[in-house]
């Protein structure tokens, strides 16, 4: 491919693998900062890459509603995205729509994984494969490995613009994201609130972060806890979110969303993982990070790839048994 180039990456799955691959377009830009690079996510990810220093184009798809009306949105954009004429397209993304919108590109290259269901409309696929001690960031680099020279991945990274919610802000807090998609991923709600008592005297001031739809149980941790400086922030975008992390002491969260918020700004991270593992390559990538779960020998851990509604054992153990003077030591070891 004589540069430069237009090139186009695709993740339109939640908001950590929006993340995740965001490890590619550092190293392609890396490599080839002549080149034009855009992005294209599911409506409300662009969010995280709004202001950004180098990505040229931002597309998204609305994913909500029914399937026919959603297939309708995607190939509409797909045609959008063919007018754009990218010499290259790469999706880390393992489903059909991601495969309808490469294909709708025309692009001369277009790589993906050899998972995926569509991969007969690619030029070039590349492993995946969820091998122990390997993680997403770098089975994701095997997608454009072939034309970098490096075959070592670039850590994840967001740009977070604005300042103004942090400028009056304790010189020492901490941030904590105690909710998840997935309910065996969420560290009971009991546990977040005796947290915030038991750093009472350690730390001025806890912020919960999350979506507008966690402000009901972020709410309910402030109410229950005797910390008097602990404060919701449900409101405030993605990248309001990433800057507070980037200032914080620690981050404390779930294996969510929030987690790779913090990867991306190098902040320092305790993960709690309930019925997942980070063996299968989502855990933090923070310098300082530790991940925290039970020491329990539970044969139904891990219970999936992306957690349950609910336990399918109905107990609960990997994260009902997970005491808080493990995450507390946890915190210490990061700070």
């Amino acid at each position: 491919m004589p540069g430069p180039r237009k090139i186009l990456f695709i993740q339109t799955a939640f908001i950590g693998d929006a993340i995740l691959a965001s490890a590619m377009w550092e190293a392609w830009h890396a490599a080839f900062p002549e080149d034009e690079i855009h992005v294209c996510v599911r409506l409300g990810n662009e969010a995280l890459f709004q202001d950004h220093p180098f990505i040229q184009g931002l597309h998204a798809w609305e994913k909500r509603g029914r399937f026919a009306s959603r297939y309708v949105r995607l190939i509409r954009l797909g045609r959008r995205l063919r007018q754009e004429r990218f010499d290259a397209v790469f999706t880390p993304h393992r489903h059909v729509s991601s495969g309808v919108l490469a294909r709708l590109t025309n692009a001369p290259i277009r790589s993906c994984f050899d998972q995926h269901p569509l991969r007969h409309w690619f030029t070039r696929t590349a492993p995946h494969g969820f091998k122990k001690g390997v993680h997403e960031v770098q089975r994701n680099h095997r997608l454009i490995e072939p034309w970098l020279d490096s075959a070592t991945a670039t850590m994840p990274r967001l740009y977070p613009h604005s300042r103004g919610s942090i400028a009056s802000m304790p010189e020492k807090f901490g941030v904590m994201a105690p909710a998840s998609q997935w309910a065996t991923k969420q560290w009971p709600e009991p546990k977040w609130v005796a947290m915030c008592d038991a750093l009472e005297d350690k730390i001025r001031c806890i912020y919960l972060v999350g979506g507008p739809g966690d402000a009901p149980l972020l709410s309910r941790i402030q109410q229950a806890t005797r910390h008097k400086g602990v404060e919701v922030r449900s409101k405030q975008g993605l990248l309001d979110s990433a800057g507070m992390m980037q200032q914080a002491q620690w981050v404390l969260t779930n294996d969510s969303g929030p987690m790779h918020l913090a990867s991306s700004v190098n902040a320092p991270t305790v993960a709690v993982f309930c019925s997942t593992t980070p063996d299968y390559g989502f855990g933090p990538l923070s310098s300082k990070r530790v991940v925290v779960e039970t020491d329990l020998a539970l044969d139904c851990k891990p219970c999936g790839l992306h957690g349950h509604i609910e336990c399918p054992k109905s107990h609960f153990d990997c994260g009902n048994r997970l005491e808080i003077e493990r995450v507390l030591s946890a915190l210490d070891e990061v700070s």
